[in-house]
């Protein structure tokens, strides 16, 4: 007996298959936690796995030259339970075109998103003959430096009945044709979320956000140029108020008018973003701090493109005194002082994330305030700031909620005391860009100087993560020449 049991489990580990054992389902979830290329691999084990793999993948990128044409009806069959689609080609070279882009919908009924990026030879055409498809499960678009105009994007709007995510980005031919995006039919828009990303006519976009106000949730525009003063201002042309929760304005021509657009009709706003605005000064914040009470996110980035700032401490304190859901703030170059900490800590309770970047009116001060006074605090980023390793004690014994602490760019800050912290608190992660940091004592004793050598001077500028290289490198070097140097004993 014990013989056949020897026998029969030498055979399973020498030539048996043990996932003959296991069900499909089985299978499906080890496939789902693959990446692409360990998922291709499995796919040509056997036929078995292959038809797994066919039945059960779910995402599907494929770099979309003119070549793959052909294949994709048969391509397309054997993956029929395919809801993520990624279309890539380089804008050097020939694309899919606009028959094989009308085709997708009949063979991947199951298909709710759609991403292509440098298909330039798909054309208005292309997405009118794909949205009269009607695909009833699409929810999200996204369109990356593709030949596509205002027309076929409208046509998707109408004709997708789950739209509700759309992302454009760096589309030269709806710049160049300056044709709105004009809904006729307004009650089948239904977008909740809208990214425009490097788009130069801001004006094209004013009827579609006008006829989303009543759904859109998400509003996101970055590096895009024109003035979205009157885009944001569209808004207010609703007899009721907008649901939109969350603004992204990331370089762009914007100014108080904007914010002020924003206070009148989004009430509900619980996340604003306002990076290197150009015209944005601390009237419209207190704007905004009047009406949107629900704020939970603040990022600030005070220095626009012209190399000024706009947004000073009486916007923060307008924020801080009005808005008591504040959870996170990020707050870059604004000149942040006691004051404003301590209204954010007495008026907002539940700030848990905090970071204070590129300012130098933040030092060890305000560094013993925020450990003695914020005492939810969960993670805190300190960048570029005159702070020294006083401020980082006062932190590390203070704020009993902290989690993460980030430290980078401080030249008064030493290693020694970051690592005295992490001693000291278990449970708190630190972590710090040491490449412009003070070297702390152990390191600063140096090898023997090295023997003058004639050379040219070479200035060598690197960003922190390179510096730290460069000086582990150096450090590693002087060490190893200076033990070659030592007399043996």
């Amino acid at each position: 007996m014990g013989q056949g049991c020897s026998s029969s489990s030498s055979s399973l580990g020498l030539g048996g298959d043990l996932t003959l054992t296991l069900p499909d389902e089985c299978l499906e979830c080890i496939f789902g936690k693959l990446g692409c290329h360990d998922r291709n691999n499995c796919s040509i084990v056997c036929k078995r796995w292959n038809h797994v793999d066919s039945k059960s993948r779910q995402r599907l990128n494929l770099l979309a030259r003119s070549e793959i044409c052909p294949s994709l009806p048969s391509l397309f069959s054997r993956f029929t339970s395919i809801s993520t689609l990624s279309l890539k080609c380089s804008r050097k070279l020939v694309s899919i075109d606009d028959h094989s882009l009308a085709r997708i919908p009949t063979f991947l009924p199951s298909l709710t998103k759609l991403k292509l990026k440098g298909c330039v030879h798909i054309t208005d055409y292309g997405l009118i003959s794909f949205s009269m498809h009607h695909p009833p499960l699409l929810s999200k678009l996204s369109f990356a430096s593709c030949g596509v105009g205002s027309t076929g994007i409208v046509s998707l709007i109408l004709n997708c009945p789950s739209l509700k995510d759309i992302t454009l980005k760096h589309l030269r031919k709806l710049d160049a044709h300056n044709t709105p995006l004009l809904l006729q039919h307004q009650n089948n828009n239904k977008l909740e979320r809208l990214c425009l990303k490097d788009v130069h006519n801001a004006r094209l976009f004013i009827p579609l956000v006008c006829s989303s106000a009543q759904t859109l949730r998400t509003l996101i525009v970055c590096r895009s140029s024109g003035n979205w003063d009157p885009v944001l201002a569209s808004l207010q042309s609703t007899t009721t108020s907008s649901s939109i929760v969350e603004i992204q304005m990331e370089n762009v021509q914007m100014g108080n008018p904007g914010l002020l657009a924003i206070s009148d009709s989004c009430p509900h706003l619980q996340v604003l973003y306002l990076s290197r605005a150009t015209d944005c000064t601390d009237d419209g914040l207190s704007a905004i701090a009047n009406s949107c009470r629900k704020l939970r996110k603040l990022h600030i980035d005070a220095w626009n493109r012209l190399g000024s700032r706009g947004i000073g401490e009486e916007g923060l304190l307008s924020i801080a005194t009005k808005c008591p859901c504040l959870q996170e703030v990020v707050l870059m170059g604004v000149p942040i002082t006691i004051i404003s900490l301590n209204v954010l800590a007495s008026n907002c309770p539940s700030l848990e994330r905090m970071a204070l970047c590129n300012t130098h009116s933040v030092g060890d001060l305000e560094m013993q305030f925020i450990g003695s006074k914020f005492t939810a605090l969960k993670k805190l980023c300190i960048k570029s700031c005159p702070i020294s390793d006083t401020g980082i004690k006062s932190v590390g014994e203070g704020c009993p909620s902290l989690v993460k602490l980030k430290v980078k760019r401080c030249k008064g800050v030493t290693q020694a005391t970051l690592s005295k912290l992490k001693m000291r608190r278990r449970c708190l992660s630190v972590s710090a860009e040491s490449g412009s940091m003070l070297l702390d004592q152990l390191e600063m004793e140096a090898p023997p100087a090295l023997p003058n050598i004639t050379s040219s001077r070479t200035h060598v500028i690197c960003s922190s993560r390179g510096a730290l290289l460069l000086r582990s490198s150096l450090h590693n070097a002087l060490h190893i020449y200076h033990n070659r140097r030592r007399p043996p004993k």
